[in-house]
C-alpha cells in the first residue's frame, strides 16, 4: 500500500560533480524548482529514469471514487455499479493502442478490472490486425513476500478470449529484491496518453459496498514518455535476474511454487514463441505529436526502492517541496505512521517500522520558520472495503490524529533550541490540523464501517501538486508520480477534490490540543526486530500481508508460506 522514505538504505547519497541542465525547468515555479535543484544535483544518474522535467495536460476532471461527481458531499452509501466506468475508463485509455502499452501496479487485475482489461486487449488486437508490426504489451507486477504473483495464471485469463493469431506480444512480469517490489500504478500508451495515482486494480475495494476513497489522473503529452521509460528499468532488472544461475533455475519450476527467496523475479510471455523477454521502450518507437493549448510543466518523479542502489530521488524531491512551502501544505493520505501489530491493544509499531522522520521535521520547519499551515486528512483506522477481512485488506495503521500531530510538533523541539510548551501548543492551534476523511453522512458507511483512504496527494501553497503511488509513511517499495507546477490546474483540482475533502472532513474533533501536547514524549518508532519473540515475529508476517491489501483467494497469487 506504500513507501516513503527507505527502511533498509545505508543513508548515503550519491552526489555528482555536474548539475543535470533541463531544459524544460525555466517554466518551474519555486515549488517545483526546489524539487528540481535537488534531483538534478544529487541524482542526475538517474534523470529520464526516474525522474524528469515535462510538460502534459490533464485531461477532465481527477479521478476520485467512490462516486466521483458527489464524493464528500453525499449523505448516502454508493449504488450498485458506483464506479465501473474507473475500470471502463482504464480499457479506453489502453484501447488507444497504436504501438505500445505500459502498465504497472501492486498486483494484477480481478473482478471489472480483468473484465476491462481483456476487452481492451480484445481492441488492441483488431488495431494490431491492421498493421505488419506487432503491437507492444508490457505488464508488471509486485512480488509480495508471501503472496507473490502467478505471472503463467494471469497471462492465461488475459488472453483466454484473443485470436491465436493476433498480431500483438504480451508480457506478464513480477519482481522484488529484498523489501522493494513495484507499487507504482500506470497506464502508458504511445508515449502520449498517461493515466496515474494511488488506484489498484481490485474490485472489491473500489467497485463493491463500503468502498475505499483513492485518486488518480488522467493526462495526455510528452509526460506520458516518462512512464515507459519508469517500466524499462523494472523489466531490466527482471531480465537481469532471471539470467543468473538460480534465476534459470526457478525460470523452469512452476510459477505458482512456493520459494521464499530475496529477490524473486517471474516473467510470462504470450503468444508461445515470443521472446522470453520483451523489448526496451525508446523515445523513436512512438509518433511524435503537437504540444497542444493548454499542457503545462510538470516533473514525474519516483524511486526503485531496494532494486537500484541509491535509486530514490522522490524522497529528497518530497522534502524540498515541504521546505519551499510558504504558506499553506495540504495532505490527501492514508497514513503517516508505520504498519501495526494486528490485534495487539495500542497501536503497537511493527518492530523496525518507523515514522517519516525527514518529513516531519520539514513539517515542523515550515510550522516554525515560516508561520505555514499544514492540514493533513487521513484514513480512519482500521477502515475494511467490500466486505473484505482485516488480513484482506485494512486501510488504516491505527495512529490517531493526536498522534500524528504531536509526531510533528516533536520535530520542533527536536530542531530547535529555547521552545517551550506555550510556543509548540500555539503551534498546534494555529498552524496545524488533522482529521479523519467524512463524508456529508459522517466517517461510516451505514451498516457502521469506518471510511478508508488510499490517496497519495499534497498541495503546496495552492499552485502544485502531487498525485501519486508513494505513501509518506515508511516502505521501501518502488514508486512513481507527477508534480503538476502550474497555479491554474492546481486551483482547479482542489475545486474537484481537496476543498470538498476538507469541507466535508475538518470538524474539528477529531485532534485534541492537550492530547497532542500530552504525547509529546511518547516513542511511536518500533522496537529492534532483533529483539522479539516468536510470537511477535508472527504478527509482524501478519502485518506484512495485511498491508498490501492482496486476495489470498485469488489464483493469479500463490502462498510461499
Amino acid at each position: 500500500m506504500g513507501n516513503a522514505l527507505p527502511c533498509n538504505s545505508d543513508g548515503k547519497l550519491e552526489r555528482h560533480e555536474k548539475k543535470v541542465e533541463d531544459d524544460d525547468a525555466h517554466r518551474l515555479s519555486y515549488v517545483g524548482n526546489a524539487a528540481h535543484d535537488v534531483l538534478s544535483t544529487a541524482h542526475g544518474k538517474m534523470w529520464h529514469k526516474l525522474w524528469n522535467v515535462t510538460t502534459g495536460k490533464v485531461m477532465g476532471e481527477v479521478h476520485q471514487t467512490p462516486h466521483q461527481k458527489v464524493s464528500w458531499t453525499t449523505s448516502q452509501d454508493p449504488p450498485d455499479d458506483h464506479d465501473n466506468w474507473f475500470p471502463e475508463n482504464m480499457a479506453k485509455i489502453m484501447s488507444k493502442t497504436q504501438v505500445w502499452c505500459d502498465v504497472t501496479s501492486l498486483g494484477p487485475p480481478d473482478g471489472q478490472f480483468m473484465v476491462q482489461f481483456k476487452k481492451a486487449l480484445g481492441a488492441i488486437c483488431d488495431t494490431a490486425s491492421k498493421k505488419d508490426e506487432p503491437i507492444i504489451v508490457r505488464m508488471m507486477f509486485g512480488n509480495i513476500v508471501g503472496q507473490p504473483t502467478n505471472c503463467d495464471a494471469v497471462i492465461h485469463t488475459l488472453t483466454e478470449d484473443l485470436p491465436e493469431d493476433a498480431n500483438i506480444k504480451l508480457w506478464v512480469g513480477a519482481w522484488r529484491k529484498g523489501v522493494s517490489w513495484n507499487h507504482s500504478k500506470i497506464i502508458a500508451v504511445d508515449g502520449y496518453y498517461l493515466h496515474n495515482g494511488g488506484h489498484n486494480l481490485w474490485d472489491k475495494h473500489y467497485l463493491a459496498f463500503d468502498p475505499v476513497h483513492d485518486l488518480s489522473m488522467e493526462a495526455v503529452g510528452k509526460v506520458a514518455q516518462d512512464g515507459h521509460l519508469y517500466a524499462n528499468a523494472q523489466w531490466k532488472f527482471v531480465e537481469a535476474e532471471q539470467k543468473t544461475l538460480t534465476g534459470k533455475i526457478v525460470a523452469m519450476l512452476p510459477d505458482g511454487l512456493p520459494m521464499v527467496l530475496p529477490v524473486r523475479v517471474s516473467v510470462s510471455e504470450w503468444p508461445e514463441g515470443t521472446d522470453e523477454f520483451p523489448p526496451q521502450y525508446t523515445k523513436s518507437l512512438c509518433p511524435k505529436h503537437p504540444q497542444e493549448e493548454g499542457h503545462v510543466a510538470m516533473i514525474t518523479m519516483g524511486r526503485y526502492g531496494d532494486m537500484i542502489r541509491n535509486a530514490r530521488p522522490s524522497d529528497e524531491a518530497f522534502v524540498a517541496m515541504f521546505d519551499s512551502a510558504k504558506t499553506v501544505i495540504h495532505m490527501a493520505l492514508q497514513d503517516l505512521g508505520p504498519i501495526t501489530l494486528p490485534g495487539v491493544p495500542g497501536p503497537v509499531p511493527v518492530p523496525g517500522c518507523t515514522w517519516p522522520a525527514p518529513y516531519l521535521e520539514a513539517f515542523g520547519r515550515a510550522i516554525w520558520e515560516r508561520g505555514v499551515d499544514i492540514e493533513i486528512a487521513v484514513s480512519n483506522p482500521g477502515s475494511i472495503p467490500g466486505g473484505l477481512s482485516p488480513t484482506q485488506a485494512c486501510y488504516g495503521n491505527g495512529w490517531t490524529c493526536e498522534n500524528v500531530a504531536s509526531e510533528i510538533i516533536k520535530t520542533i523541539k527536536e530542531q530547535y533550541d529555547g521552545v517551550d510548551d506555550d510556543d509548540l501548543r500555539k503551534c498546534v492551534r494555529e498552524n496545524l490540523r488533522v482529521c479523519y476523511i467524512r463524508e456529508s453522512m459522517g466517517k461510516q458507511w451505514s451498516d457502521g464501517k469506518s471510511m478508508g483512504m488510499h490517496a497519495k496527494h499534497f498541495i503546496i501553497d495552492d499552485r502544485a501538486y502531487y498525485i501519486g503511488s508513494q505513501n509518506l509513511y515508511v516502505c521501501d517499495l518502488a514508486e512513481w508520480g507527477i508534480l503538476i507546477d502550474d497555479q491554474a490546474a492546481t486551483k482547479k483540482c482542489m475545486a474537484e477534490y481537496w476543498d470538498p475533502l476538507w469541507k466535508a472532513s475538518f470538524t474539528g474533533e477529531d485532534c485534541n490540543d492537550d492530547k497532542v501536547m500530552d504525547g509529546l514524549d511518547v516513542d511511536r518508532n518500533g522496537e529492534n526486530p532483533r529483539h522479539v519473540d516468536k510470537e511477535t515475529k508472527k504478527l509482524m508476517e501478519e502485518a506484512q500481508k495485511q498491508q498490501y491489501n492482496v486476495d489470498p483467494d485469488s489464483e493469479h497469487h500463490h502462498d510461499e508460506d
